[in-house]
């Protein structure tokens, strides 16, 4: 049988050209996969955050209360200066009203100047005591809370304004400018002052402390401790008041009721 070579030729190059074609297919295929691999893979898919056990990432929801003193412009005192600690107690039942009348409202609020006071106050307490913070107790408060706290107090009206303002006059509280506080120690816990927050008597004058020093109704120790308040606030610029250790002014009332508007 004879065999026609040129025919053969012709078929290996047929074949060869089918095997080659084949080849590049499957190359370009290669290649198509890989530049689906590389595109895929340039896309950065952030991990999922786990939580520990009963931690959650979710940001709590503002309340009205705080998002009311937000909108009046006024200042989470924590914002300028986290290290000041915060424990509002007409947001617990640990206050002469005995209830919580804030409600959701747990952070501490002040007009800017008053804030940045603070924040100087904390500082000059950090520069001679490292391990002492100021402990806020109140801070703005509504003309709301002004009415209860007014209706509440167990004292005759005459004497009543020594120690809750009358909210028809309006406390400086009411405008965010004056602060309740005393000092904490590294582990949280309040210096001793000689009484407990809004005791409200004499005990609690800085006006009367030589006097009560004398009668042995206040140690040395406490009166160092308010005279170490005092003049942390003072030098920040804050007022004390006559009636109680723990209340300071930022401004005047004149000076509030001209540049703020009362908190309703």
């Amino acid at each position: 049988m004879k065999v026609n070579r040129a025919k053969v030729r012709m078929y290996g190059c047929l074949a060869g050209v089918v095997l080659s074609i084949s080849a590049c297919q499957q190359e370009n295929k290669v290649i198509e996969t890989k530049v689906d691999t590389i595109t895929t893979s340039s896309v950065v898919v952030p991990a999922p955050i786990i939580a520990p056990p009963g931690v959650s990432h979710k940001q709590p929801a503002i309340s009205a209360a705080e998002q009311s003193l937000i909108d009046a412009g006024l200042v989470d005192v924590q914002h300028l200066d986290s290290t000041i600690r915060v424990e509002l107690k007409y947001s617990t039942t640990d206050n002469f009203v005995g209830v919580d009348v804030y409600g959701d409202l747990v952070k501490a609020y002040l007009q800017e100047i008053p804030a940045q006071k603070l924040a100087k106050a904390q500082q000059y307490l950090k520069d001679k005591h490292p391990d002492y913070s100021l402990l806020v107790y109140d801070a703005a408060r509504s003309k709301r809370v002004q009415q209860i706290l007014w209706d509440t107090l167990q004292k005759p009206i005459k004497l009543k304004p020594l120690y809750v303002a009358d909210p028809k006059e309006g406390s400086i509280h009411n405008y965010g400018a004056a602060v309740d506080l005393t000092i904490a120690d590294q582990d949280g816990q309040p210096l001793d002052m000689g009484t407990t927050y809004d005791f409200f008597g004499e005990l609690a004058y800085p006006s009367k402390e030589d006097s009560l020093l004398r009668e042995g109704k206040l140690t040395q120790e406490q009166i160092t401790n308010r005279k170490l308040l005092r003049n942390t606030m003072r030098r920040a610029g804050f007022s004390p008041i006559e009636s109680e250790w723990w209340h300071f002014n930022a401004l005047s009332l004149l000076r509030c009721k001209e540049e703020y508007g009362i908190i309703p």
